[in-house]
């Protein structure tokens, strides 16, 4: 198959890429390297995967590439990611995720794709649900609170207008709070990655809040399962919740991750506590049987497994860089 990934080289992204490189698909990446990294994609490259550098907000640029890499599937994950930045600036944030996704949509379209999957967010679009909604289906009203969460709905709706207008094959899965290797402490504030950083410094966490709030962490290898199987299921349509089911808090996220820490590094790895911060939702967690269903997907890794790859890839990653 021919697969063209916007944001190829980030976490998910470059996840995806070397899964399709290595079921032996012909791999385009789009990616500004705004965020995403040369090591995540070393080893796709050197195996005949190809690195197209773009903005997505750069609609004739899109269109030029998409009809050179001719995909037959196309994996939209290029996005503005951050929370706090959507709300420092939601201008920006919609510039790249709603007319950068039309951007792809029209470019995927025009260059004859068969189907675009879409990548989105469960909890942003939520927003809070109260405690009767949890887990929370698709159907549920989308009341984001971010402007990142709104911009991703938005997205959204122009993925179904494509469908409507065009006939073009359009899905979106809704993620969870995806942690595991390759994501940057330094980046888009997942907070796995970080206290993974903060443990191998010898740091201590920060958790805003009491540590009491919910997510659904899910592991980015289950991520890169969910994405396959949409892509090949014929019926596949709309959205999908692609998450746990399981309610996570962050001060279990700590203990899972200092299961995998040596003593002395368990010692110091003690929270510390700030306060909560503006636009984030106190309790998510993913009604995933839609996805269970219809399409065979069910989360595989749990927290303290996926913890425990992602500690040790962060070491890994270290390791390299002070060679």
């Amino acid at each position: 198959m021919r697969a063209l990934v916007t944001g190829g080289a980030g976490f998910i992204g470059s996840n995806l890429v070397d899964a399709l490189v290595a079921r032996g698909d012909e791999v385009t990446m789009v990616d500004d390297m705004s965020s995403g990294r040369e090591a995540n994609i070393a080893d796709a490259l050197a195996n005949g995967a190809r690195l197209e550098r773009a903005d997505i907000r750069d609609g004739a640029r899109m269109r030029e590439l998409f009809a050179d890499a001719e995909p037959e599937v196309v994996f939209h994950l290029a996005a503005q990611m951050d929370v706090r930045r959507s709300i420092e600036d939601p201008a920006f944030d919609a510039l790249t995720n709603v007319c950068g996704t039309i951007n792809v949509l029209e470019a995927a379209r025009l260059a004859g794709a068969r189907r675009l999957v879409n990548t989105s967010t469960g909890g942003a679009i939520y927003g809070e649900v109260g405690p009767g909604n949890i887990p929370t289906p698709e159907g549920f009203p989308a009341r984001p609170v971010s402007p990142y969460g709104q911009s991703k709905f938005c997205a959204e709706r122009y993925c179904g207008w494509e469908h409507r207008l065009y006939g073009f094959e359009t899905v979106t899965l809704r993620y969870g709070n995806v942690y595991g290797p390759r994501q940057n402490p330094a980046g888009d504030a997942g907070v796995a990655a970080i206290f993974c950083g903060r443990a191998i410094g010898g740091e201590r966490p920060t958790i805003y809040g009491d540590g009491e709030q919910t997510r659904d962490y899910i592991y980015v290898g289950d991520i890169v399962e969910a994405n396959l199987l949409v892509a090949a299921h014929p019926g596949a349509a709309g959205e999908y919740n692609v998450g746990t089911e399981v309610e996570s808090t962050v001060n279990e996220l700590v203990a899972a991750l200092r299961l995998h820490l040596e003593p002395e590094e368990a010692d110091r790895f003690e929270p510390e506590y700030a306060p909560s911060r503006v636009g984030e939702i106190h309790r998510s967690c993913l009604d995933a049987s839609r996805a269970r269903e219809e399409l065979g997907f069910r989360a595989a890794t749990t927290l303290a497994d996926g913890m425990g790859h992602t500690l040790s890839a962060a070491r890994a990653e270290l390791a390299a860089e002070t060679r």
